[in-house]
């Protein structure tokens, strides 16, 4: 299974790692001191009109190649259930990864009920995973009260499913594709429910239809 995560550095000699430091922070300084070209940008001396952003980058949602796919997994419901991703087959799924302590993970909640409310219907569904350890109850409850959440939550209280999916830090959200493959990923929040969002999706869910998924 091909992944989006490169493996640690091995360990150098302390002299070695001094003359790495220098050179990184002179690399540093010289990065920082150039202009940084965003996707669509061309050059200072180009004419041609830059190429239009495909519906990932206006999103803001980092496209993955073809034939990405997750781990399976088996995690545990909120009422003590378990689900795969074949509990959500021939649906497009937002699997977002949450903790309560998590201040963006709150910011952006609201805006995955609303995409998840506007577009259950017509096959997507938002998926949360909690990982605050311990999955309390007595936490997540209040929580998902407060902000009036309903898409299904599960819970992995020891990061299992987390650590086999890479995920870096919360909140970290894979759009999956009806059959299990990973069209892309965000690490941090964003606005579930914007219309460069939106768009996306109805070009996930076109695609799925079409397919007769």
């Amino acid at each position: 299974m091909k992944t989006w995560v490169s493996a640690p550095f091995g360990a150098k000699g302390r002299q070695s790692l001094l003359r790495g430091v220098l050179a990184l922070a002179l690399l540093g300084v010289l990065v920082w001191a150039l202009p940084i070209r965003r996707p669509g940008e061309q050059g200072p001396h180009h004419t041609e009109p830059a190429p239009a952003l495909d519906p990932f980058e206006k999103a803001g949602v980092t496209e993955l190649k073809e034939g990405q796919r997750g781990p399976a997994f088996r995690v545990a419901t909120l009422d003590g259930g378990e689900a795969t991703l074949d509990t959500w087959k021939g649906k497009v799924v937002i699997l977002n990864f949450w903790a309560t302590w998590c201040t963006p993970c709150t910011v952006e909640m609201p805006s995955l009920e609303r995409i998840w409310r506007a577009y259950r219907d017509r096959g997507l569904v938002v998926v949360g995973v909690s990982v605050d350890r311990g999955a309390p109850r007595a936490l997540i409850d209040p929580y998902l009260k407060h902000l009036d959440l309903t898409f299904p939550i599960l819970v992995d209280p020891h990061m299992e499913t987390a650590n086999s999916w890479k995920v870096p830090g919360v909140p970290a959200t894979f759009v999956i594709r009806p059959g299990g493959e990973v069209a892309g990923m965000v690490i941090g929040l964003r606005e579930w429910d914007s219309k460069e969002m939106r768009a996306l999706l109805d070009s996930l869910l076109s695609q799925a239809h079409a397919h007769g998924t």
